[in-house]
């Protein structure tokens, strides 16, 4: 509304200049002069004030679009867990989350313009059919013409931009895997080969850039020429019809006044042809991520969860998990008290519990632990016993750990309960996969570890992952930041760090993948002790091929070809040809 009101008080403006002359000026009446001075000091005043109210909307527009759809987005991603890796490049959520909704918000902005310049069109060609039907005829001809050459530029520049968005979404991915693991790159060698491809593949994407960059100099070309012809055109007429008298001087001044404003709406229809195709690419690109679904049905409990992903609940993201966090003590709208303890939870006892926005309510206690069981492999983790996996093949560990803590479709059940019939929340809470592929956040190294626990659990936890020398090492200690993905600590110093986080969170069930794989010997067997040590009584699963660790399980699963076919204490296990190998490649190694 602001921007037609804004373009129809600036279409009117010549008008008021026209008359004035005419019945001003060359009539000699000072009353008209002023009359018509006034006016034009009215449609400007008018004109200045619907221009910043349409500019106001217009930003909202833009940054309102751009902020909800990266909510859509981050939800999407918290939604799609495990499954988002699988199914998405990380480039190309980069990309979707500043590229994209950018060029989706400044497009819903050019709507505004757009419609206001359409209007403004329209009421100029009244205007001068009005006054000479040929000069209306003329703009009434003209405008379609030319929009019509320009968009004869737009089917090409939509497919290079689209063909240029997909390139830079596989470059950016490759630049975050190589940051991600420079250090691997420098272990191993391999920066040159990676900088190789890197090059290669900037300069494709360069190419596709020069590409589109050659359409949008016709395309900006196109928008300064075609407008000025028509304008031109428009003046000329108009001086020819004023020689022969058959217009005023007024009004050839009020033609020229329209022969040149033309040229505003006329180019902002053809900006926005342009910003309207980058949105349509960005709105493409971000509505097939939208679409993509879960690896598993969610059902009802999608809404439950956070208070239907209310404001209040914070989106985390994780390679390989994805996950809705609510903040400490949330249990519903109106509440911040801490949270009971854990005690465990009865499914469905309360089936009240899991309705509209209680999704934190008082858990019923089990009566004793239930114990986690995968039919496909045959696996059973005894409730309150610390078990160890050892897989013949490190890709079963992480199928298993997919299974068991639900982040695929299986048969996996919870004491009598099959996982797929818990709601995901209940699952989270009460089952944690911690592995090597978890993120450590930017910000204070106590709040990224303590979760809802107090100090002194914190400093249990520590003792027990063994990450007391390097928060001694630390300038600040447990207040020193934790710089992005926690590239300030080597690699075995992040697991430790992890581990601590997976302590500190006391599941009813943890599971550990390799928690132990990027340190020596001597710490492991600390680790080890420690860990078996602070979880008594309560659920743990490991998957190692670590003698060390084995041998301080209370039980040990064998694990070969995804199927359990031995089982006993570590000694025992050692009369198995098959387990002592797998054994002795990790002392070996």
């Amino acid at each position: 509304m602001y921007g037609i009101i804004h373009v129809l008080a600036q279409a009117l403006i010549p008008a008021a200049v026209g008359k004035a002359i005419d019945a001003g000026i060359i009539a000699g009446d000072q009353r008209a002069l002023l009359l018509w001075g006034g006016a034009v000091v009215t449609l400007g005043v008018i004109q200045a004030a619907a221009g910043i109210l349409r500019d106001r909307a217009a930003l909202t527009t833009r940054l309102g679009a751009a902020y909800r759809t990266a909510q859509h987005i981050t939800r999407q991603a918290a939604r799609l867990g495990a499954a988002l890796p699988k199914r998405v490049a990380k480039g190309e959520i980069v990309n979707a989350g500043v590229a994209d909704i950018g060029r989706l918000g400044e497009a819903l902005a050019e709507t505004a313009r757009c419609s206001g310049a359409v209007v403004a069109i329209a009421v100029v060609a009244a205007i001068l059919l009005d006054t000479s039907w040929q000069l209306g005829l003329l703009v009434l001809l003209g405008v379609p013409l030319m929009v019509g050459a320009v968009s004869l530029l737009i089917r090409p520049l939509h497919r290079r931009q689209q063909r240029l968005r997909e390139q830079q979404a596989e470059l950016t991915g490759r630049a975050v895997d190589i940051v991600s693991g420079l250090r691997v790159l420098r272990g191993v060698g391999g920066e040159e080969v990676f900088a190789h491809r890197y090059r290669a593949d900037s300069q494709r994407v360069r190419a596709a850039g020069v590409a589109v960059a050659r359409v949008e100099a016709l395309f900006e070309a196109a928008k300064v020429l075609l407008p000025g012809l028509l304008t031109t055109a428009v003046v000329w007429l108009g001086a020819h019809y004023v020689a022969t008298g058959r217009m005023g001087a007024g009004q050839l001044v009020a033609f020229y006044g329209y022969a040149v404003y033309l040229a505003d709406p006329l180019r902002r229809l053809t900006a926005a042809a342009g910003r309207l195709t980058q949105g349509h690419v960005a709105a493409r690109r971000i509505t097939a991520f939208l679409a993509l679904r879960p690896e598993f049905a969610t059902g009802a409990a999608d809404s439950v969860g956070c208070g239907g992903l209310g404001s209040l609940a914070r989106p985390v993201l994780r390679e390989g998990r994805a996950s809705l966090v609510c903040p400490v003590g949330y249990e519903g709208p109106g509440s911040l008290a801490r949270p009971v303890p854990y005690e465990g939870h009865a499914p469905f006892a309360d089936p009240a519990a899991y309705e509209g926005h209680a999704p934190f309510a008082r858990p019923v206690p089990y009566e004793s632990p239930a114990p986690l069981a995968d039919p496909a492999s045959g696996l059973t983790v005894a409730p309150g016993r610390f078990t160890a996996v050892a897989c013949a093949s490190p890709a079963d560990a992480a199928v298993l750990a997919a299974r068991l803590g639900r982040y695929t479709d299986s048969a996996a059940t919870l004491g009598d309960t099959p996982l797929g019939d818990l709601p995901p929340d209940e699952v989270r809470r009460r089952i944690l996969v911690a592995d090597n592929d978890d993120h450590l956040f930017a910000g204070p190294l106590r709040e990224e570890l303590r979760g809802r626990g107090d100090d002194t659990e914190l400093e249990r936890a520590i003792d027990a992952a063994c990450a007391r020398d390097i928060v001694e090492a630390l300038p600040d200690g447990l207040d020193d930041l934790v710089a992005e993905s926690g590239r300030n600590f080597s690699g075995g110093q992040r697991q430790r760090l992890r581990l601590v986080r997976a302590l500190m969170a006391d599941p009813e069930v943890l599971i550990l993948v390799e928690p132990t794989s990027a340190v020596d010997a001597h710490t492991e067997a600390r680790i080890a002790r420690g860990v078996s040590a602070l979880r008594t009584g309560r659920t743990t699963l490991v998957f190692t091929t670590s003698p060390v660790v084995l041998d301080r399980a209370d039980h040990v699963v064998y694990v070969d070809a995804a199927k359990a076919v031995a089982q006993g204490s570590h000694g025992e296990l050692l009369t198995d040809v098959r387990y002592r190998a797998v054994v002795a490649r990790e002392e070996a190694a």
